[in-house]
């Protein structure tokens, strides 16, 4: 994805607005209400602290790109399979295009991050990173299209929310800089905007049962955001 230090392209939220008084709440909204305690807890990570004062080790944000660019080889998948059980073709396509943006997004981690970072180990993939990925194939191999969409979705609003609120600071780091203007940028909101878009109106018409594990998948998922963040200040390593 290319880096856009702006807002979305039209001046419009990646997330709808909420709906009049009176009107149905968006799924989206409900769901973001019920993560809003993580995504504060995000912000006051320490780890986007450094990113924005420019303190940040490099050892934690390499460890963080290259445990990033293993979590999107699996996010690719995961988007790939999602994409086989969308309900009709237009979200198939859809999703078929983000996975090869999140694919692209992993080859830039290497090829242009990576390269700019001071040389370390071969690092496998962490075990919260491996936990994420593996939650989320079971989530939408387990479930139906819209539960699994609850699974993938904090991803997207997530670091979209993260990209936005850290672009108001950036840092004076340029290699951070670039990480926050990626997520920051209007070519993101308009990826989000779409799924999210999905997401509401597949809300329409679940069922009660469906809607609960949806915001069970979407607080899980947001809690492993949490976790990835926090792997990435502690260096985490298998323990044997």
């Amino acid at each position: 994805m290319e880096a856009d230090p702006d807002d979305a392209g039209d001046g419009s939220p990646a997330r709808p607005a909420s709906p009049s008084p009176g009107s149905p709440v968006a799924l989206s909204d409900e769901l973001w209400t019920g993560v809003r305690a993580i995504y504060e807890a995000i912000l006051a990570h320490p780890f986007l602290a450094g990113l924005t004062s420019g303190d940040l080790d490099l050892r934690r944000f390499r460890y963080f790109v290259v445990q990033d660019a293993h979590y999107l080889r699996a996010y690719t998948r995961v988007l790939e399979l999602l994409a086989e059980r969308a309900p009709d073709p237009a979200i198939n396509s859809m999703l078929g295009r983000h996975a090869a943006d999140a694919n692209a997004v992993e080859r830039e981690l290497h090829a242009g991050l990576l390269a700019d970072l001071p040389a370390g180990p071969e690092m496998d993939a962490s075990p919260t990173t491996v936990a994420y990925g593996n939650f989320l194939v079971a989530a939408v191999l387990s479930g139906t299209f819209a539960e699994g969409l609850g699974a993938v979705l904090p991803c997207y609003v997530i670091y979209w929310e993260v990209g936005r609120t850290l672009a108001a600071r950036s840092s004076p780091e340029p290699r951070y800089a670039r990480w926050i203007a990626t997520y920051a940028g209007a070519d993101f909101a308009r990826v989000v905007s779409e799924v999210v878009a999905v997401a509401d109106r597949i809300g329409l018409a679940m069922s009660r049962a469906e809607g609960d594990r949806i915001r069970s998948n979407f607080v899980t998922a947001s809690r492993y955001e949490w976790m990835f963040w926090d792997a990435a200040w502690r260096l985490e390593a298998w323990p044997v």
